[in-house]
């Protein structure tokens, strides 16, 4: 129960500042030049926001009940999760708040917005490579790495 009450901590303090608070304060500048008009066509942003939304809380309830763990770099899950979204993807929680943040921008019309996404991107890549797969190589060994072989680190696919 206590590492449900972490992930749920965890979800509204850093992908919710991230995929909320941001692209809000963001949006309230109101800089028109990076913006562009789709106009009804915006509400297709509401399908990736959907899509991330459910992505994000299937991943964080494996790390949950699966893994043993939260989303959190400091209380990570105990066991290696290797089932759900994490068959065919081995980030696809960054894939889904990526989701989100391109939903929001088709649907506020922001080019500020996909900039934002791309940078968040970029940096969970760097983090992904420098930090989250030489830990987990270190904690989980030789079946990490044979996941590794098998299951794309961004693109979704068959192993």
């Amino acid at each position: 129960m206590l590492v449900a009450i972490k992930t749920v901590l965890f979800t509204i303090l850093v992908p919710g500042t991230a995929m909320v608070l941001v692209p809000y304060l963001l949006l309230a500048w109101d800089i028109r030049m990076f913006s562009f008009e789709i106009g009804a066509a915006r509400v297709v942003g509401l399908l990736p926001i959907l899509l991330g939304a459910v992505t994000y809380l299937w991943c964080a309830w494996d790390f949950t009940f699966t893994g043993r763990g939260t989303p959190a770099p400091i209380d990570p899950p105990k066991e290696l999760v290797v089932k759900g979204l994490y068959r065919h993807l081995r980030n696809p929680m960054y894939v889904g708040l990526t989701l989100i943040l391109l939903g929001e921008a088709f649907l506020f019309e922001s080019a500020v917005l996909f900039l934002y996404a791309g940078f968040l991107l970029a940096c969970a890549h760097l983090f992904v490579v420098y930090y989250e797969e030489p830990t987990l190589r270190r904690l989980f060994g030789t079946s990490y790495e044979s996941y590794c072989k098998t299951v794309s680190r961004w693109i979704p696919g068959l192993p």
